[in-house]
């Protein structure tokens, strides 16, 4: 029988296990490594496990790492008072992080972050960005092509468009000249990211703005949109493409700090310049996590354009703990590192799940 002490098993899907199990069915290396750097976090993220571990050790907490392979049997016959399950690999499609909360249903055992139909769906954006319409919010209309074929036409945009992978994130699939002016030109695009990765692609009017990023971590169960963390993202472009992606995490970040290639893009606050936008972005927030349940941990990208004007693009519910933005927001957030920070959400949820337990048991 497992160890019936409280424990946080954080789940997590190897950039390896991916990589294989895209080549094993027909993807070419090359792809495959693009494909499963999406799951850097995996990788930057291993290195901190003994300091995760010794950070849940001074809260009395045992902390497990599960890779996502071995998640079946790690979370059969646990306790559901004294276990909490973090899945750090989101997706349906590439990636199969959001079988971690399913199967933590399964097994009645709670978890930390989003229910898993919010894992399937933000790894969708047609899907998602429909859903976040019908929710009344700033989201761009779009168009949806498979292969040079509309599925959907998008709208017409005297700005021109922007075209992205469907199901891949990490700037998979964004190229220079993703951002184009002309729907052929778009079409063009959607061939190269399907003969690539076997993807639609999104079609949306370009926005015109800065690049904001939303990050949130509950460190109490009920906190709420007074601890968003909400920065613009500075990299130096318009936007970021997957070459800048690949240079900033896991191994072929690795090798791009190696070479002298590494540059994080700054953070600003957006209350410091555009107040107002910030409480525009903040209500949307709000309006998420009430409708959607969106609790606990995720981030958010926004367009801000200079007259406060905001655009949601999308919503993440499993953002890359390890990276520099996450980090930074923990420490001005919390005043933590990253390692204390997940310590101190998983104790202060298993304490609340144990509270509830003895209360209903009075």
């Amino acid at each position: 029988m497992p160890d019936q002490s409280s424990t946080l098993l954080f789940v997590y899907e190897p950039e390896r296990a991916c990589f294989d199990r895209l080549v094993a069915n027909g993807c070419s290396p090359t792809r495959a490594a693009e494909v499963a750097s999406y799951l850097a976090q995996s990788t930057d993220i291993a290195p901190e496990f003994d300091a995760m571990a010794q950070a849940c050790a001074r809260r009395g907490l045992r902390f497990e790492p599960v890779a996502l392979d071995d998640a079946p049997q790690a979370l059969a016959g646990r306790d559901p008072e004294r276990t909490l399950v973090w899945t750090i690999s989101d997706g349906i499609a590439y990636f199969r992080g959001s079988a971690g909360p399913a199967l933590a249903r399964l097994n009645d055992l709670p978890t930390l972050g989003a229910d898993d139909s919010l894992f399937a769906l933000c790894q969708d954006k047609f899907r998602s960005g429909a859903v976040l319409r019908a929710l009344g919010l700033p989201v761009p209309e779009a168009g949806l092509a498979r292969n040079g074929v509309w599925l959907v036409e998008p709208p017409a945009s005297p700005s021109g468009y922007f075209v992205k992978p469907n199901r891949l994130g990490a700037k998979i699939g964004i190229y220079s000249d993703s951002r184009c002016h002309s729907l052929d030109h778009a079409l063009d695009l959607s061939r190269r990211v399907f003969a690539a990765y076997r993807d639609d692609v999104v079609v949306q009017p370009y926005v015109a703005g800065r690049n904001v990023r939303v990050s949130f971590l509950g460190l109490e169960p009920e906190t709420g949109v007074e601890a968003l963390g909400i920065f613009f993202v500075d990299s130096g472009g318009d936007f970021q493409t997957m070459e800048d992606s690949l240079a900033l995490y896991g191994d072929t970040g690795a090798e791009a700090k190696a070479t002298g290639a590494y540059a994080e893009p700054e953070l600003v606050p957006v209350a410091a310049g555009q107040p107002r936008a910030a409480e525009r972005i903040s209500a949307i927030a709000g309006r998420l996590m009430q409708a959607l349940a969106l609790r606990d941990v995720f981030s958010m990208d926004f367009r801000v354009e200079a007259n406060d004007t905001v655009h949601l693009i999308e919503f993440e519910v499993c953002p890359g703990l390890p990276c520099f933005d996450f980090r930074a927001y923990c420490k001005a957030q919390w005043g933590l590192g990253l390692a204390e920070a997940i310590a101190e959400t998983a104790s202060n949820r298993l304490n609340s799940q144990l509270s509830r337990a003895r209360q209903m048991a009075v």
